[in-house]
């Protein structure tokens, strides 16, 4: 298991990498929708290319930024269901999760999409707009932010089984994303149920 346990140590070392990576292509894309603003209002003209950069940068932030917020345990839960359940019982869904739901959904999204970006490389397909793009890259973002996706539900499988060994603390016990309130609160059902288990 400890060799597991280093396997997703790097692969949440490259996520974090990745996603540090991708608040640069957010603060590209402002610039560029600023700068073409700007241009439009001033010299009343304008680039389809800048127009569909924006949009590429748009999807790579949400495509390949998917595997950095399953990191950080930002995406949304059914909180108020999850707060109520122990943290095994919470780890064991997410276990069930990432090998019925996520692990599927990626592999079909992936074999769905991957036949579109190589038709698109092989024909060197362009954007329907004038002075437009090349189409390619931004087909190939999402098979790979998929791949991505599942490399990050390859860590957290072995995070999730490693707790239920009693080898690591809650990997989704506190979420660095939450409010303070359900982070408190969090802490507090956490201390009544170690209560609880001393009682019996």
């Amino acid at each position: 298991m400890q060799l597991l346990l280093g396997l997703s140590r790097l692969i949440d070392a490259f996520s974090e990498r990745l996603g540090k990576l991708i608040y640069w292509l957010v603060l590209l894309a402002v610039v560029i929708s600023a700068g073409n603003a700007v241009v439009r209002k001033v010299f009343n003209t304008g680039s389809n290319a800048f127009l569909e950069i924006q949009w590429y940068l748009f999807s790579a932030v949400f495509l390949l930024g998917a595997g950095y917020v399953f990191l950080k345990n930002a995406h949304v839960r059914i909180d108020f269901i999850s707060n109520r359940l122990s943290p095994r019982a919470r780890n064991i869904i997410d276990i069930v999760g990432i090998l019925l739901i996520l692990w599927p959904f990626c592999i079909l999204f992936i074999e769905l999409s991957w036949p579109i970006f190589t038709r698109a490389w092989v024909s060197g397909e362009m954007s329907q707009n004038a002075g437009g793009l090349i189409r390619w890259p931004v087909f190939l973002l999402m098979p790979l932010g998929f791949a991505l996706l599942m490399l990050q539900g390859v860590s957290e499988l072995i995070k999730r089984f490693a707790f239920l060994a009693g080898l690591i603390p809650d990997p989704i016990g506190h979420n660095p994303h939450s409010p303070e309130e359900e982070v408190l609160s969090y802490e507090i059902e956490e201390h009544a149920g170690r209560a609880r288990e001393e009682q019996r």
